[in-house]
């Protein structure tokens, strides 16, 4: 009983629950990262304005540094999704990548490797590519070839293309490409939905981020005020449940949080009455089936090896699925109670079990 009062406390007041702070420290330490790869001048710069959004000037001020030979960028500042790691050390002769691997580690990540097209001579970038390659520690690479319009012969363009493609084979194997242009013609950037594409299948993060609703009225045009915030729940509750032991008082403290906190975004208060119609309005069970799974699989986690490398992850996913299924339903809930036509149970749990089973499946569907 006085279990109970303490978890119904913390869910009306999830403010004091001392599990907050260091699962959201845990989360910034461990975002899903991009490690960008390329000499001064490749694009790495455009390509963080073009998955962000942000214009230069903010991108500039906001690095800070991580390594000795790399420099931090989050996304959003205050809230953040994902991470940009820029390498400047390329250029030093006795460039080390030890340290700037041990930060990729700690997060699930991708290698971009970014070259200029015109740019045959990536001698700097190969060397480190080979050092990276030799740690054994990082597989996963995406080539982006920038500046294609400024070659003007097709022919001349994909033989600048495949010769630096077969440079980077040469090192690390078979890579992953695209080829745009952040300027392109008259100002008409070109190949940058394929660039998306192919971002998003290296680090899901970005596929949720770049989701639209589909047929969006006036409630989901509101919600996607509110994604970010959202994902940034998400993405806490994924990366803390990884840890085992952690998940099992994080992922709740973390979804609580962020039910109180929508709730006051849709100008309610979050109390007894709130929280009660709330999992009332989700349909009879949805609360025990919840725990059960949940309790399933951190129960999964705790198994020697297998449930720290399969569990893990497992949970991670469906953590990150049900935490981002759960605000989107609260925040169809909340506006649906401030206009006076509150959804039905029926259409909340079709929206949850939709939303739940597309994120879960966008989490998976990163490359091996």
């Amino acid at each position: 009983m006085n279990k109970m009062i303490k978890t119904m406390v913390e869910m009306l007041n999830p403010e004091k629950n001392s599990e907050l702070k260091p699962a959201f420290q845990y989360s910034r330490e461990h975002l899903p990262t991009l490690w960008l790869l390329g000499k001064t001048g490749a694009g790495k710069s455009s390509l963080i304005q073009t998955v962000t959004g942000l214009d230069g000037v903010e991108i500039g001020n906001g690095f800070r540094p991580c390594t000795p030979t790399a420099l931090r960028y989050v996304f959003p500042p205050e809230k953040p999704l994902m991470a940009f790691l820029d390498t400047r050390g390329l250029s030093e002769a006795d460039y080390e990548p030890s340290e700037d691997i041990r930060v990729c580690g700690a997060a699930s990540h991708a290698l971009i490797v970014v070259m200029r097209a015109e740019d045959p001579e990536q001698s700097e970038v190969l060397r480190a590519l080979h050092q990276i390659r030799a740690s054994g520690k990082i597989r996963d690479l995406l080539l982006v070839h920038t500046g294609i319009e400024l070659i003007e012969s097709i022919d001349e363009r994909q033989r600048c293309i495949r010769h630096n493609k077969n440079q980077v084979e040469g090192v690390w194997g078979l890579a992953d490409q695209v080829a745009v242009d952040f300027i392109g013609k008259d100002g008409r950037p070109a190949g940058i939905a394929d660039l998306i594409h192919k971002l998003q299948e290296h680090l899901p993060v970005i596929a949720a981020l770049f989701e639209e609703e589909m047929n969006a009225g006036v409630e989901e045009e509101n919600f996607l005020k509110l994604k970010k915030e959202v994902m940034w729940y998400a993405g806490a509750a994924a990366a803390t449940d990884v840890v085992p032991g952690l998940g099992l008082f994080s992922v709740p403290a973390i979804q609580s949080k962020m039910l109180h906190s929508l709730a006051r975004q849709y100008g309610l208060e979050w109390n007894r009455t709130l929280l009660r119609d709330f999992f009332g309005a989700m349909g009879a069970g949805f609360a025990l089936q919840y725990a059960a799974a949940f309790g399933r699989r951190q129960l999964v986690k705790l198994i020697p090896v297998y449930g720290q490398i399969i569990g893990g992850g497992s949970a991670g996913g469906a953590s990150y699925g049900f935490t981002y299924a759960l605000g989107r339903v609260a925040c169809m809930y909340f506006y649906g109670k401030n206009s006076g036509d509150p959804p039905s149970p029926e259409e909340m749990q079709e929206r949850f079990d939709r939303v739940f089973t597309r994120m879960t499946r966008v989490m998976h569907d990163k490359k091996d």
